[in-house]
C-alpha cells in the first residue's frame, strides 16, 4: 500500500488543510491537548454518547453490558431518544443518572471527565463530535462509515495518531469468527491471484422482509413543515447548509439519501459487504472510481442504483483488483458464478463474491460471516468450515471475545486487546468507498492520487472537503 509515502502526503496534506482550520475553530483546543485515558482494572469506562438512538442504542447498551462501563453524558437532537433511553435504564432496575444535551458541542465542553465517546449520528455529524471528541483525549467508536469526506478521513486519521486515542469503526461483523476466518483464508493465496471481486446490496430500498432501509428521493422537497417540538433540527444539520425542515424526509433514516448528510447506500453497506475482501485481500490505496451503469443522476441526492468499478493499487506480488459495487437490486450476472448458482440456486440478495484463478469464494451475508468457497475444476461450493483445502490453513488471527466489536472497543480502552477496525484499517477502506461515491455523483472515469490526495476531475476535487457552517468549525 506504499503506505510511508501516503502518510507523508497525509501530514503535507493536513498541515496546509484540516488543522489549521481546525486550531482556528478550536481556539486554544490544539494548545490545551489532553493525554489519552487508558482504565484500569477495577475502573469504569466513563462514556460519553452522541447519538442516542437507532444503531446507538445497540452500541451503548453493549458497552454497559461490559460490567466496567459507566455512560456519564448522553447527546441527542431528538429528545426523544434521550426519554428512550432514560426508560431503558428503569426497564432494567438502573438509575438513570447520566447528563443530557441536544449539542454534542455542549457535553464536549462540560464533560471534561470522559474516557470515551460513542458517535452514532447521522453521517455529517461523525467527524466533527469525533475529532473534537479526539482532541480532548477521548478514545472513539464511531458508527459506519467512519465520515463523510476524504477531507474528514485525512484530518481523523492525523487527529487520532496526534493524541494516542483507541478508535473503532462500527463494521461489526469484523469481530465475528467466520469474517475473520474468511479473511484468514483469503490471506493464505488458496484462490491465487485475485483480480476482480464483486459486492452487492439491496439497499436503500426496503426489500422484502427487511424492515431496514429508507425510500429514495429523487429532489429536494420544496416547503417545510412544522419543527416537531422534541427535535433541534439547527442542531441536527450541525455543520451542513441550513435548509428547512420537511416531515419524514431527512429525519429520522431518510438523511442517508441527501449529499449534504449520508453517503447513500455505498456509505451505509461498503464498510460491511466490502470489509472480508478489503482484508482478506489487503487491499489498500484506491487509483481510480467509475459509474459504469447507474440510474439519472440527481443534483441532492445518490442514485436509485449504480454499479460503480473501484481499482486497487497492487500490493507487492498481488495483482491490481477490479471491485465491482452494485446497489438498488443491481447484482453482478449469474454467468460469472457458476458455482453459486449449482449450490445456492440464485445469486444472494447481498453478498460478496471474490474471483482467483485457483478458484472463489462468496459470502452470502452483510457482514462476511458465512462464505463458501470452490477451488478450479469444483463444479459446486463448500462452506469454508467444512472445505477439505481450508482445513490446513491454520488461524492467524486473534477471535474477539463473545464476537463483539463493542466489548473488543472497551477491552481496548483498558489495553487489554486491539481494536480490529481503528484508523489502519478503517481510513484506505472509507477512503475508497467515498471514491465510489464522488464516482456516483460524478460521469466519467475518476483517477484518484491517493499520495496527493486529489484526483484528475476538477468536480471531484471540489468534493474532497465538506461545507462547514460557521460556528460549527472543527
Amino acid at each position: 500500500m506504499m503506505r510511508t509515502q501516503t502518510d507523508f502526503s497525509r501530514r503535507t496534506f493536513l498541515k496546509g488543510t484540516a488543522l489549521t482550520a481546525g486550531a482556528a475553530a478550536m481556539g486554544g483546543c490544539l494548545s490545551t491537548r489532553k493525554v489519552a485515558r487508558f482504565r484500569k482494572p477495577g475502573e469504569m469506562l466513563r462514556l460519553g454518547v452522541i447519538g442516542a438512538g437507532g444503531q446507538g442504542v445497540t452500541n451503548w447498551t453493549q458497552m454497559l453490558e461490559c460490567g466496567n462501563v459507566r455512560v456519564v453524558a448522553m447527546c441527542d437532537t431528538d429528545a426523544t431518544m434521550l426519554e428512550n433511553a432514560k426508560g431503558w435504564y428503569r426497564e432494567k432496575g438502573l438509575k438513570a443518572d447520566f447528563n443530557t444535551y441536544a449539542d454534542y458541542r455542549k457535553l464536549l465542553e462540560s464533560e471534561r471527565e470522559l474516557d470515551a465517546v460513542l458517535v452514532a449520528t447521522p453521517d455529517h455529524t461523525h467527524a466533527p463530535a469525533a475529532i473534537q471528541a479526539m482532541k480532548r483525549g477521548c478514545h472513539a467508536y464511531v458508527e459506519k462509515p467512519l465520515v463523510r469526506t476524504i477531507w474528514e478521513a485525512r484530518y481523523f486519521e492525523k487527529v487520532a495518531k496526534e493524541y494516542g486515542v483507541i478508535t473503532q469503526m462500527g463494521n461489526h461483523g469484523s469481530a465475528r469468527d467466520g469474517t475473520r476466518r474468511g479473511v484468514e483464508i483469503l490471506r493464505s493465496g488458496l484462490l491465487g491471484n485475485v483480480t476482480e471481486v464483486h459486492v452487492w446490496t439491496n439497499r436503500p430500498e426496503i426489500s422484502p422482509g427487511n424492515k431496514w432501509g429508507w425510500k429514495q428521493p429523487l429532489k429536494r422537497p420544496e416547503g417545510e413543515d412544522p419543527i416537531p417540538p422534541e427535535l433541534s433540527w439547527d442542531l441536527w444539520l450541525g455543520t451542513s447548509p441550513a435548509r428547512p425542515f420537511k416531515k419524514g424526509v431527512y429525519h429520522r433514516i431518510m438523511w442517508r439519501a441527501f449529499y449534504d448528510f449520508g453517503t447513500g447506500a455505498f456509505g451505509d453497506m461498503a464498510c460491511h459487504t466490502m470489509n472480508l475482501a478489503f482484508r482478506g485481500l489487503d487491499l489498500g490505496e484506491v487509483t481510480a472510481g467509475e459509474a459504469v451503469e447507474i440510474s439519472e443522476r440527481f443534483d441532492d441526492t445518490y442514485p436509485l442504483y449504480s454499479k460503480v468499478r473501484l481499482t486497487y493499487a497492487a500490493r507487492g506480488k498481488k495483482p491490481p483488483v477490479d471491485l465491482y459495487w452494485y446497489d438498488g437490486y443491481l447484482k453482478p450476472s449469474a454467468e460469472i458464478m457458476p458455482q453459486v448458482i449449482a449450490t445456492l440456486g440464485q445469486v444472494p440478495t447481498t453478498g460478496c463474491f471474490i474471483m482467483g484463478d485457483k478458484g472463489v469464494m462468496v459470502n452470502t451475508d452483510d457482514y462476511g460471516e458465512h462464505s463458501y468457497i470452490a477451488l478450479k475444476g469444483e463444479d459446486k461450493m463448500k462452506s469454508i468450515t467444512k472445505h477439505e483445502a481450508c482445513e490446513a490453513i491454520p488461524i492467524t488471527l486473534p477471535r474477539a471475545k463473545e464476537q463483539n466489536q463493542r466489548r473488543e472497543f472497551v477491552d481496548a480502552c483498558f489495553g487489554k486487546t486491539c481494536a480490529s477496525s481503528d484508523i489502519d484499517h478503517s481510513i484506505p477502506l472509507v477512503e475508497s468507498m467515498l471514491v465510489g461515491c464522488l464516482a456516483q455523483r460524478i460521469p466519467g472515469k475518476i483517477k484518484w492520487d491517493a499520495s496527493k490526495c486529489i484526483s484528475d476531475n476538477a468536480q471531484a476535487n471540489a468534493l474532497i472537503k465538506p461545507y462547514i457552517r460557521a460556528g460549527w468549525e472543527y
